[in-house]
């Protein structure tokens, strides 16, 4: 159960202040153990940031999986539209998403290799996960068979990947103006309209 909460805790404080601003002190503090409490669970920042990695990819990927089986069925602009905007809700909502989104772009200089296998696993999985999707929707002749699956798939990702920059340093309004206008021209671009 402690351990848990270590994790819990732990999650809220590298999200808000990264790996470099979150101090174990603090964690134990929140969660009412004393500092060397945490050892006893992990042996170190590093493996407890780790550990935090890892769990918050498998949560993001779950979210993905559910997310593509209770809407298979829907159309594939509005699939996709509303999978962004689901994107930004769990940002905005969600300790766990912010941890995982501010530790994909921004990984500790000596965990780099770690986190980045963890995001590249993810990016990889995605991709996957979205590729029948997308190739469904092309034989329903909702894409354009000239743009094609793997294009499609790869500009979808691309085009989250600049909503998810925008909620970094925008803001709102920001985050809105890009999403509005990328879309439009994702969607006409891939669309068999």
């Amino acid at each position: 159960m402690t351990a848990d909460q270590i994790k819990k805790v732990s999650i809220k404080y590298f999200a808000q202040n990264g790996y470099e601003g979150a101090s174990l002190a603090q964690i134990a503090e929140a969660v009412g153990i004393k500092k060397q409490s945490i050892y006893t669970h992990f042996k170190g920042k590093d493996e407890l940031f780790l550990q935090i990695c890892k769990e918050g990819c498998d949560e993001e990927l779950r979210f993905v999986m559910e997310f593509i089986e209770s809407n298979k069925t829907r159309p594939i602009k509005e699939f996709l539209y509303d999978f962004l905007l689901q994107c930004i809700d769990r940002y905005e909502k969600y300790d766990s998403t912010k941890f995982w989104l501010r530790t994909a772009f921004f990984p500790p200089s000596h965990l780099n290799g770690q986190v980045m296998e963890f995001v590249y696993d993810y990016l990889d999985k995605l991709e996957k996960l979205l590729l029948p999707v997308m190739e469904k929707a092309m034989s329903r002749d909702e894409i354009s068979t000239l743009v094609g699956e793997q294009r499609a798939t790869t500009a979808f990702l691309a085009l989250l990947d600049s909503i998810w920059v925008e909620m970094f340093y925008g803001g709102m309004e920001r985050l809105q103006k890009r999403l509005d206008s990328s879309w439009y021209v994702y969607w006409r671009g891939i669309s068999s309209e």
